[in-house]
């Protein structure tokens, strides 16, 4: 017998991700799977990907979840908190949404609105003593996607003083899947394909998530929706604080990383190199005409933004090789 765990949720499209992560997974067992409308439906009928896998999604209730040892919560923002809440304190908990992530309450409401639920340990294993708070805890809030791309882009060159923590601007490009898999008229196919359009400008809910992780104290960030379905590229640039190479940084920052790949000079990150791992690709220069710090960062969005990194931090909490279960290497073409 492996590790037990369960996932609430798992009719979206992280919820789906993590399924085809935990089917290959050589030390956690599915115990059970959950869903809201899809409830009593086979998995493989939500996701023809997951043909092969015999299992049948319950419904979303802490009944249905109490017999695993480690439960992923998969669920839209401001839900994971009330079944958070019903779980055995015993159960190990990752959420992949909001509930947790942001110290402030004041800052929660403005952003998601309604109650904060309280903070949990960040699950973002690469942030500096990050890794050893997730192995011990029992309770891990997921990096949201944008904020895991910005996160592992930025925090290494504010922590060595080289970029100006109140000078930053991103710009920051995700597939549709990162808004869902809710019917909604603007992620229609035929309104994608051939468009790119920005949303939530100046209003994103992850920017306050990001200066938290980063100690960015100021942060400019245009979400641009792209017509793909996974991925995210984002483009961050920060002013000199003092003055240094970002890329020999970065370089030092990652040297033990298994997941985060500094790319050769010249080669610059791009979607489709990450899709399907849990790796982050970044590329660092300098603007020859206004001398800021440029890095560009890529990852899958539903793979280091989401379901990988929880399987990730699962594996610490669990005692289990951080990368066990979880592919460095993307799908490609």
């Amino acid at each position: 017998m492996g590790i037990r765990v369960a996932v609430a949720g798992a009719s979206g499209y992280a919820g789906g991700e993590l399924l085809r992560l935990l089917a290959g997974h050589p030390e956690f067992e599915l115990v059970a799977a959950t869903a809201h409308s899809q409830a009593g439906a086979h998995v493989a009928a939500v996701h023809p990907q997951l043909t092969g896998l015999d299992l049948t999604l319950g419904a979303t209730d802490a009944a249905g979840l109490t017999d695993a040892d480690l439960v992923f919560l998969a669920l839209p923002h401001g839900q994971s908190a009330a079944l958070a809440a019903q779980l055995p304190a015993g159960v190990k908990i990752v959420d992949l949404g909001a509930d947790f992530r942001l110290k402030d309450g004041e800052l929660w409401r403005r952003y998601y609105g309604g109650e904060h639920a309280g903070t949990w340990t960040y699950g973002l294993p690469e942030l500096p003593g990050q890794r050893e708070l997730i192995a011990t805890a029992d309770r891990v809030a997921n990096t949201g996607c944008y904020a895991a791309t910005v996160t592992l882009a930025l925090a290494p060159l504010i922590a060595s003083g080289l970029a100006d923590p109140a000078d930053v601007v991103v710009v920051a490009s995700s597939g549709t899947s990162g808004a869902g898999r809710n019917a909604t008229v603007n992620l229609l196919g035929s309104e994608v394909m051939g468009d790119l359009s920005p949303y939530k400008v100046g209003a994103h809910q992850h920017v306050p998530e990001i200066k938290q992780a980063t100690g960015a104290t100021s942060l400019s960030m245009t979400p641009v929706l792209a017509p793909m379905p996974r991925g995210i590229l984002a483009t961050v640039t920060a002013r000199f604080r003092n003055q240094g190479d970002p890329r020999a940084v970065l370089t030092e920052a990652y040297a033990n990383e298994a997941f985060v790949h500094v790319l050769p000079e010249g080669q610059w990150p791009h979607t489709a190199a990450t899709a399907g791992s849990n790796s982050c690709h970044l590329q660092a220069t300098v603007d020859v005409d206004s001398g800021r710090i440029v890095v560009v960062s890529a990852l899958d969005n539903l793979g280091k933004g989401a379901a990988g990194q929880a399987v990730q931090c699962a594996n610490l909490m669990s005692g289990l090789p951080e990368t066990m279960g979880l592919s460095v290497f993307g799908v490609a073409p």
